[in-house]
């Protein structure tokens, strides 16, 4: 071998970002365990991020295009994303189809629903998400105008941050959502430096890594985007180009380091990533180069030189492949799989049980309710907006550009996910993101996880081995898109 090739890919990118932190005392529950309803402060400023890809092979007629929108939400109702959607397409003529809203999945932002309207703050949450609205497709239009020719590459990081989360507490003979020192972490951090060609500007820096930014727990009632907000910080900071995050399948994966209220621990899980990037990014080859052997130089011992050369008009050409393509795996609903009746009946139980212990002055039990209650709450939402039949039309949005796969999923895949399809797809990058254009149906755990009484195995709405279902059609999809050259 006497060349070493980067993955790349060749497109118009185009950039922009905005502020959209919510006003101090706006709802701000998102933890069942937590006293306060409301925000008290602001930690890190919200953010909305746009980057806008699209193909060089366009015409009058068709013009091939992407819009990745990313929000420093937890979760958003799907008639948000369809109205930020549609907000999006007036003000850029971006169709919905071509249109994926991503959420970075920060627990620190509160939970926006109008439909918490009638909570304390709530009056707050209309008004504001309005805003939003605006903002992003304000911010759409900013990133498609700015677009221009420009090269992705991509490069592989490795950072700890994030743990496997389902830990086994033997005392008490029962799963438990945190850190488990034993369980294997997915610790991949796929970066990609995205570069203007015609002046070797960076336009953006993506940062595509797994894991739950879940530091701040129920102590906190600070608006805070976790760690993320640090993350991007540090990298903009040192790089001169602004970041922009998106959250791998993170089902099983969270801060070895969190649940916490210290705004400080979030900090410090954001340098991790941060760094991690930046070490990743320095390493990268110039744009739109191949790193070649030069031949020996004698000086002592004979020396081996490499260097940096221009890549050939082929391989440019096929770095310009543009394919997208969205398609829905059908997978089953589990057998027990609540009713929305029972969930209603469950929720009037657990909010009677909350009123006697608050009434008893039984804080800890009183706690332990309202947490059940929140639950029962974010079951009916679901319930609620699930397909009708027996099975789940789960979709996929994959693009081939150039040398990497896009994958654009709903939902909280576990690890598995990303680890799988990597490993078949290699040597192509695979930007794997979840909680896109929706949170339904929730949690995707590996068939094994199923029957211990694990968190997300309880709340998951798909019978053992959806996720695998979903991992064997997605692979043999891509596996076809990436042998078509």
């Amino acid at each position: 071998m006497n060349r070493v090739s980067t993955p790349q890919s060749r497109c118009s990118a185009g950039f922009a970002t905005a502020d959209i932190t919510p006003p101090v005392g706006i709802y701000h529950r998102m933890w069942g365990a937590a006293k306060q309803d409301l925000s008290t402060s602001i930690h890190r400023p919200l953010c909305a991020s746009v980057l806008y890809l699209e193909s060089l092979e366009r015409s009058e007629q068709n013009s091939p295009a992407l819009m990745i929108v990313s929000l420093d939400f937890c979760i958003l109702d799907q008639e948000e994303l369809d109205g930020i959607s549609a907000a999006i397409t007036a003000q850029s003529g971006v169709p919905a189809s071509q249109i994926q809203i991503t959420l970075t999945h920060t627990h620190g932002s509160g939970r926006m629903s109008r439909e918490r309207s009638h909570l304390p703050g709530g009056e707050l949450i209309g008004p504001y998400l309005d805003s939003v609205w605006e903002t992003v497709g304000q911010l759409a239009r900013s990133a498609q105008e700015a677009a221009t020719p420009s090269i992705l590459t991509y490069g592989t990081g490795r950072c700890q941050l994030a743990g496997q989360r389902d830990y086994y507490d033997r005392q008490r003979d029962t799963f438990v959502c945190g850190f488990n020192p034993k369980g294997f972490a997915d610790d991949t951090v796929l970066v990609g430096r995205v570069t203007a060609q015609s002046d070797e500007r960076t336009i953006a820096i993506l940062v595509n890594y797994a894991c739950h930014p879940t530091t701040l727990a129920w102590d906190n009632s600070a608006i805070s985007p976790d760690w993320v907000g640090s993350l991007r910080e540090t990298v903009q900071n040192l790089s001169g180009a602004p970041c922009l995050f998106l959250q791998g399948a993170s089902g099983d994966l969270g801060p070895r380091d969190g649940f916490v209220g210290d705004l400080e621990v979030a900090e410090r899980n954001g340098r991790q990533l941060a760094y991690a990037t930046l070490a990743t990014l320095e390493a990268l080859p110039p744009p739109a180069t191949e790193y070649h052997y030069a031949g020996p130089v004698v000086s002592g011992a004979l020396i081996g030189t490499w260097e940096h050369r221009p890549v050939t008009e082929t391989l440019a050409k096929s770095h310009e492949v543009w394919r997208h393509q969205t398609f829905s795996v059908e997978l089953a609903y589990r057998h027990d799989l609540p009713t929305l009746e029972h969930t209603l009946s469950d929720r009037q139980k657990w909010a009677s049980d909350q009123a006697t212990a608050e009434a008893r002055g039984d804080e800890a039990l009183a706690r332990d309710c309202r947490a059940k209650v929140e639950q029962m709450d974010r079951q009916i939402t679901r319930l609620k907006t699930l397909a009708a039949g027996k099975f789940f039309p789960f979709e996929v949005n994959l693009l081939r550009l150039g040398d990497a796969l896009w994958i654009f999923v709903p939902g909280e895949l576990y690890q598995l996910f990303q680890t799988a399809l990597r490993l078949r797809l290699a040597p192509h990058p695979v930007v794997v993101t979840t909680l896109s254009n929706g949170w339904n149906p929730g949690y995707l755990p590996t068939a094994q996880a199923y029957g211990y009484g694990i968190y997300q195995e309880i709340i998951s709405a798909l019978a053992p081995g959806s996720l695998e279902v979903l991992i064997e059609a997605v692979a043999r999809v891509a596996q076809k898109e990436c042998s078509a050259g």
